[in-house]
C-alpha cells in the first residue's frame, strides 16, 4: 500500500500563503472548494477562507493523529510507508503523527473516542462508520477491479459528498485491498455449500456473519483480524475468507499443506477505508482526499499485488461453470437478505448492481433488477 499517506499532502498548502479567493461570500467559497473543475490550489484557497480556524495562531497547521492498521503493526508495510512520509509531511507543514494499530476494535474505538483524528482499516469495520460505504465489500457485489474502479470514480464525485458522511465521522477515502478468495485446508470443500459442517472463519464483531454460515449448515468460528492465520495454520478452522495479500503475509501455505488450496472464484472485492472526524476534516478537505485516493487507484493496485508476490499454480482450485453460477445465486440471495436485515445498504447495492450491467447488460438482473 506504498505511498498511500500522501494522500493528505494536499492540507499541506492549507497554511502555504496562497492568494486569496477573489468570491466574497461562504456560498462562492463552498462551491468553488468543491468544483473538481478547478485547479488543486485554487480549491484550497477556497477551503482557507471557508475555515479560517483550519490554523493555529501562529500560523502552524495542528497536529493530527493518524491511526493506521496494520495487521503487522509497526513492521508492517502500511506503517512502514507512514513513517517514510512522515518527514516530509513535517517539511511541508503538516505536522501528522502517526499511530499503529494491529487491533482494529482499538483502533475504531480510539476513533470514537477522538483519540485518533482519523484511521484507516478494512471496509467491512468500517461500516460501523458508515453503512453506505461499508456496503462497497458486500460479498459478491464487485465482481472485478475495473467494477470496482468505476463504482469509486462515482463515489468520488462531488454530488456524493453528503453519503460520505454520517453522525460524527466522514469515509475520506477507499484504497483497494484486491480480491478475496476461500481458503481451505482440504480441496474436497470447493464451494460454501460443501462447508458443511466444517469450520468457517467469521468476523467476531459481526454475529450476522456466524448467522449466514449456520444457514449453510456450517460451523462459524468468531475470530479477530489478528488471529485468523494461526487459526487457519493451526487446523482450528478449515475455511478461511481472506485477501490474496494473506497468502504471504499470514503464511496461509502453512494451513493448507498438502491437501488444502484457494478457490479460484473471488467472492468480493475488498477495500481499506480512511474515516475521519468531521470536526477535523470538513466536507471540502475530504473531497479533496477522496479524488486523490481515485486518482491513485492503480498506483494502490499495483503495490498490493506487489505484497501478494507469486501463489504457486498448484493451490488454485478450479470450479465449474455450474459451480460459479451457483456461488453467484447464493450470494445474490445473501446480499438480498442482508439487505433486508439493514445491514447492507439498499441504495449502495443498487448502485452496484448499476455498474455490473454497464459491464454485462445483457445479464437477467439488468432487465430484471431486485437489488
Amino acid at each position: 500500500m506504498k505511498r498511500w499517506l500522501p494522500l493528505f499532502m494536499m492540507m499541506v498548502t492549507l497554511g502555504a500563503g496562497l492568494p486569496m479567493a477573489q468570491s466574497s461570500t461562504p456560498d462562492a467559497w463552498r462551491q468553488q472548494a468543491m468544483d473538481s473543475s478547478l485547479s488543486q490550489s485554487e480549491r484550497i484557497e477556497a477551503i482557507k477562507r471557508l475555515y479560517p480556524e483550519y490554523l493555529s495562531a501562529n500560523g502552524a497547521v495542528p497536529q493530527r493523529t493518524i491511526c493506521v492498521w496494520d495487521v503487522l503493526g509497526r513492521s508492517g508495510p502500511i506503517y512502514a510507508t507512514a513513517m517514510d512520509q512522515q518527514a516530509r509531511l513535517l517539511e511541508m507543514g503538516l505536522n501528522v503523527r502517526i499511530e499503529a494499530y494491529t487491533n482494529e476494535g482499538v483502533l475504531t474505538d480510539d476513533l470514537k473516542a477522538g483519540q485518533c483524528h482519523a484511521g484507516l482499516f478494512t471496509g467491512i469495520r468500517a461500516r460501523l462508520f458508515n453503512q453506505f460505504t461499508g456496503t462497497i465489500d458486500a460479498v459478491g457485489a464487485i465482481p472485478s477491479s475495473q467494477h470496482m474502479a468505476m463504482l469509486m470514480q462515482v463515489l468520488s464525485h462531488p454530488r456524493n459528498a453528503p453519503r460520505m458522511e454520517e453522525g460524527q465521522f466522514v469515509v475520506m477515502g477507499f484504497a483497494p485491498m484486491g480480491a478475496a478468495y476461500i481458503f481451505v485446508n482440504d480441496r474436497a470443500i470447493s464451494t460454501l455449500a460443501r462447508a458443511a459442517g466444517k469450520r468457517v472463519a467469521v468476523m467476531d464483531y459481526d454475529p450476522v456473519q456466524a448467522e449466514m454460515i449456520l444457514g449453510l449448515g456450517a460451523n462459524p468460528v468468531p475470530i479477530s483480524i489478528v488471529q485468523a492465520g494461526s487459526a487457519f495454520n493451526n487446523n482450528n478452522v478449515d475455511v478461511l475468507p481472506a485477501p490474496l495479500v494473506a497468502y504471504s503475509m499470514l503464511e496461509l501455505y502453512k494451513g493448507m499443506g498438502d491437501k488444502g488450496g484457494i478457490v479460484n472464484y473471488p467472492f468480493s472485492q475488498l477495500t481499506l477505508q480512511l474515516v475521519g472526524r468531521r470536526d477535523q476534516f470538513p466536507r471540502e478537505v475530504a473531497q479533496l482526499i477522496r479524488e486523490d485516493f481515485v486518482r491513485r487507484f492503480a498506483e494502490i493496485e499495483r503495490q498490493v499485488e506487489q505484497q501478494t508476490g507469486e501463489i504457486p499454480e498448484h493451490l488454485w482450485i478450479a470450479i465449474s461453470d455450474a459451480e460459479k453460477a451457483e456461488y453467484q445465486q447464493m450470494m445474490q440471495e445473501a446480499r438480498i437478505f442482508l439487505r433486508e436485515r439493514d445491514y447492507y445498504h439498499a441504495d449502495m447495492l443498487s448502485l452496484q448492481r448499476r455498474v455490473r450491467c454497464r459491464f454485462e447488460p445483457a445479464h437477467a438482473e439488468c432487465a430484471q433488477p431486485v437489488e
